[in-house]
């Protein structure tokens, strides 16, 4: 008898125990979304990983040829590295950024006549750390140069690629909230909507669509492999970004506050469309056939600009925040490596096929400005994790 209820309470136990563990599975005590504390982590260690790879910021970067450090793709890391110094003041962090100024004597590639925006890029985070210390006036005497120089000339179809924007439109506002000169709002204005509904014959942005096409190449006729348009991610990316960064520094009564405002929401609905099922968006946007699959850089700028639109009351939460919930996380989880290398970044190029393959394992040609876009969703995915908490 003493055996049979021995037996029967074991019965009990196992079934008590299994419908415990489907339950927990359904619905877990804890969020699953990556913490702020892991948040920060993870921006750190991806950060400490490039820090100590690239110890001398004067080097120059060698691929199929050498470049100076001062050229897009470090400057971009340099945006996400002054976001994560904003939440995070490590003093390593300021003095990394300092000493790539200075190497490089705040000046610009090809110096203050480029009207390159790449070249131009730069200028952001010199911009910025002038404006922690307002006495260097050097570590913007060449920026404002090479900007003045635009505004001066009647010029304003340079911007003919998408990427543009995110380089130098956020140089221009930078420049009008320190001299309070409307004048580099104007000119950026004008430049912008030049790319916007000008360039490649009727622009570069489709009013239908919500999505920019990276530059006249890809203008209709030029179709994916499933007839459909081609978006590039980053290229999109590259754009919402630069409404962000160009909307954190126009003043609130600025009449382009609109203009930014409209597009910027357009662009989140039309890409939270698109999200893939695992939290990333494919490099082409709407041909997932095309080379689909995991991708960091797209995937990180969407995540920056909505969780930044969540957190200044643009977005609303509760549409956008599964969005960026899950693309964060994914993004830690899947590409994020324990020693702080980031995996499935596509490199420099242009469309979906370019620097192709893209895997967890596969160094891409150029490893800054991957991880720049990673800190700067990382940075506002703290601020989101931080006001939920």
């Amino acid at each position: 008898m003493s055996e049979t209820r021995t037996a029967g309470s074991e019965t009990r136990v196992c079934f008590l125990l299994t419908v415990l563990i489907a339950f927990f599975c359904v619905f877990p005590l804890t969020s699953q979304t990556v913490s702020k504390d892991k948040t920060m982590s993870a921006m750190v260690i991806a950060n400490k990983y490039f820090m100590e790879k690239w110890p001398d910021v004067g080097k120059t970067i060698i691929t199929e040829r050498e470049r100076p450090s001062n050229i897009w793709t470090r400057s971009v890391y340099y945006e996400g590295l002054m976001a994560l110094y904003k939440l995070n003041p490590d003093p390593s962090y300021l003095d990394y950024a300092v000493r790539w100024g200075e190497f490089h004597k705040w000046g610009l590639r090809d110096g203050i006549k480029t009207r390159n925006a790449d070249n131009q890029c730069c200028g952001q985070t010199y911009i910025d750390l002038y404006l922690m210390d307002t006495t260097k006036k050097e570590r913007i005497r060449d920026i404002k140069a090479c900007i003045d120089l635009m505004t001066e000339s009647e010029k304003i179809d340079d911007w003919n690629w998408i990427d543009a924007l995110q380089m130098a439109m956020p140089v221009f506002a930078r420049l009008g909230y320190v001299f309070r000169d409307n004048r580099y709002y104007d000119r950026m204005f004008e430049m912008y909507l030049f790319t916007k509904t000008r360039h490649g014959t009727n622009g570069l942005y489709n009013p239908d669509d919500h999505l920019w096409w990276r530059d006249k190449d890809f203008v209709p006729p030029y179709r994916e492999p499933n007839g459909e348009d081609c978006y590039w991610s980053r290229g999109n990316g590259w754009v919402f970004a630069a409404l962000v960064r160009t909307m954190e520094f126009l003043p609130e009564n600025s009449p382009y506050r609109k203009e930014f405002l409209r597009t910027f929401k357009e662009m989140a609905d039309a890409l939270v469309k698109c999200q893939r099922e695992d939290g990333f968006w494919n490099v082409s946007l709407h041909d997932p056939s095309n080379f689909g699959g995991k991708e960091l850089t797209g995937t990180s700028l969407f995540t920056y600009g909505m969780a930044w639109g969540i957190n200044n009351g643009i977005l609303k939460k509760k549409r956008y925040l599964p969005a960026v919930n899950k693309a964060w996380d994914s993004l830690v989880n899947d590409c994020l490596h324990p020693n702080g290398f980031l995996g499935y970044v596509q490199g420099t190029g242009k469309e979906p096929k370019d620097s192709q393959p893209v895997g967890y394992d596969i160094v891409p040609n150029f490893e800054d400005f991957g991880l720049g876009c990673f800190l700067l969703a990382g940075s506002e995915m703290y601020k989101l994790k931080s006001k939920l908490k």
